[in-house]
């Protein structure tokens, strides 16, 4: 009986590495292997075979272009992922309390997704522009013209942006979170006279935190594909506020950097790993206690 199932299991793992080889060669051949290049570049000089140890990685760290678009990058990261989780879990619990209006919600809030990034990008040209709608309804009103895009502003601007786009997204996912909590939790919490933040606090909250994790990655991710917002807004050079990472690498990849660009991608790549598995363990130790 056991060398019957022992068979049967090698079979089954068999056919599931037959299924995934063909993802796992896509991924090894145009990201593994190119990363892997990657790495070494940055140990070495663009034109050339030089090896020149960590003088990349210092060059990139002392670099003023890079430590502005890092630092733009982490307060974008810092800002708009704490609100983002927040606003959309929030949305998520209001349109599972809405019996009548709820499927209305959710097509709503996935509209945004829908919309192409040029229309997104035309849009805020529309209202954000030196003759955009918001300065001619400012004018009426008696008020200066703003230029918007050039000042301050634009960092707002763009995590309304991003929060906009993506909270439809997010919704999604807390609401697959928030349909496998068992109602029975919630009627007898009912019966033991918990109200609705009581509930809240202690069902639906730590029931989320394995669906927080994967919220909060791919959150993340996504706040890397806000580039094509702010650059078909604003150009490769940006007001200050706004400079990415993104428009960093866009760049040295049009100026062939070469060396610069492994180096920061190794850096950024290392980050993340580090980012995400402080998620992790965060998502563990929550699920543990």
């Amino acid at each position: 009986m056991r060398k019957k199932k022992s068979k049967l299991q090698r079979r089954e793992t068999i056919a599931a590495w037959l299924f995934l080889l063909p993802s796992l060669l896509g991924i090894s051949i145009f990201i593994l292997l190119p990363f892997l290049d990657a790495v070494r570049r940055s140990f070495y000089q663009a034109m050339g075979k030089a090896f020149v140890g960590l003088e990349n990685y210092s060059t990139v760290l002392h670099n003023e272009a890079f430590l502005l678009a890092a630092k733009n990058t982490g307060r974008f990261i810092l800002t708009c992922i704490p609100l983002l989780l927040i606003i959309s879990l929030l949305l998520s619990v209001m349109v599972v309390g809405q019996k009548r209006w709820g499927d209305f919600f959710k097509v709503s809030f996935l509209i945004p997704m829908a919309i192409p990034v040029a229309s997104v990008a035309l849009l805020w040209q529309i209202l954000f522009q030196n003759k955009g709608l918001l300065n001619h309804l400012i004018i009426k009103l008696g008020g200066q013209p703003v230029d918007w895009m050039n000042s301050n502003y634009a960092f707002a601007i763009l995590v309304i942006s991003y929060l906009w786009k993506n909270i439809g997204y997010d919704c999604v996912l807390w609401l697959s979170g928030l349909s496998s909590i068992p109602s029975s939790l919630y009627e007898a919490a009912a019966i033991d006279g918990a109200g609705g933040i009581a509930k809240f606090r202690f069902i639906t909250l730590p029931a989320l935190i394995p669906t927080l994790f994967i919220t909060a990655v791919l959150s993340l991710v996504n706040s890397f594909k806000v580039f094509r917002e702010a650059y078909l807004i604003a150009g490769s050079y940006p007001h200050s506020s706004i400079y990415m990472l993104q428009h960093l690498f866009n760049n040295w990849f049009i100026s062939l950097d070469v060396q610069k660009m492994c180096a920061a991608a190794v850096m950024l790549a290392a980050t993340f790993v580090v980012f995400v598995l402080m998620i992790y363990r965060m998502g563990k130790s929550g699920v543990e206690e």
